[in-house]
């Protein structure tokens, strides 16, 4: 569903897009603070087929709605309202007070320093959980090493990007809750800035939608799945190397414990395999540059 503007109606400058599924306790407030602080932004509710009264309040409360005809999750829910955006720049938050709408201009204000996207980082002070707090501490280094750059802070859904970007990048974008780290790895790989701005997010309203064991499996996933795409080689190397490494290790092994100077089939198995894995991964690296030029 696409909004489409007034005839003549000059665009917002900003597009603030809130994904949001039975978020009554906390929806009104939220958007009642954006419009106090920055009354000439677009709200844009994506209500994911709530079954409490979120689209009802979010529209009281002066927000634009869009609503699915079913759940669909909360990625679909943002792609959605990145679609009807129409400022120049999309700011994605939570409709459960995680993300305080003060801390909006500190992500404008880094934007305006030349990024393509800009992140709000949580801190350590942060109300979150301990078992989360050590899995995105997981999720952080592995994709930082996959993107070759730190992230700090990779599932935040707190985020501003400039809208050509999002709509360019929606269509990697998962359904789930897993967004966040598609399109961060995405940009990052493609040669876009992205920055990161310390928040402190207060302890959320209701119950999390979050599961740890399958939404953590599925981000996992989606990371691999993401680099496979945007830098293959981040992945194939260390496999290859893994499987050289074991091979040599194997010869060295029967020449100078067992001294038989000559190739086992094992060790031979494992060198070709090294071998097959590292030219996969060079093909791979080389359609992955093809559809990143093709999307642009």
């Amino acid at each position: 569903m696409v909004v489409e503007p007034p005839p003549h109606e000059t665009p917002p400058p900003v597009s603030i897009v809130i994904p949001a599924y039975n978020e009554a306790l906390a929806i009104e407030p939220v958007i009642e603070e954006i419009r106090k602080r920055h009354p000439d932004f677009e709200i844009i509710v994506v209500d994911d087929f709530s079954t409490d009264e979120t689209a009802k309040l979010a529209e009281a409360a002066g927000a634009t709605v869009l609503r699915h005809p079913y759940n669909k999750g909360n990625g679909a829910a943002v792609k959605t309202g990145m679609r009807a955006a129409r400022g120049d720049v999309v700011l994605m938050m939570d409709a459960d007070g995680q993300h305080k709408p003060e801390d909006i201009q500190k992500l404008l204000d880094l934007m305006d320093q030349g990024y393509d996207m800009v992140v709000g980082a949580r801190t350590r002070d942060s109300d979150t959980s301990l078992h989360r707090d050590l899995a995105n501490g997981i999720y952080n280094r592995l994709a930082s090493y996959m993107a070759h750059f730190r992230i700090p802070d990779l599932t935040s859904g707190f985020r501003a990007i400039r809208r050509p970007l999002a709509q360019m990048f929606v269509y990697l974008l998962p359904n789930t809750f897993s967004y966040p780290t598609t399109i961060t790895l995405a940009l990052i790989r493609s040669g876009y800035s992205v920055g990161y701005v310390p928040i402190q997010a207060p302890k959320r309203v209701g119950r999390s939608k979050i599961r740890l064991l399958s939404d953590g499996t599925r981000f996992l996933l989606i990371i691999l799945k993401i680099s496979t795409l945007v830098a293959p080689l981040r992945i194939f190397l260390p496999v290859s190397v893994t499987f050289f490494l074991a091979g040599l290790g194997l010869y060295l092994w029967r020449v100078w414990i067992a001294h038989e100077f000559r190739f086992t089939n094992m060790a031979i198995l494992l060198l070709s395999t090294s071998v097959v894995i590292f030219l996969v991964g060079l093909v791979a690296e080389q359609i992955a540059a093809l559809r990143l030029e093709r999307s642009r």
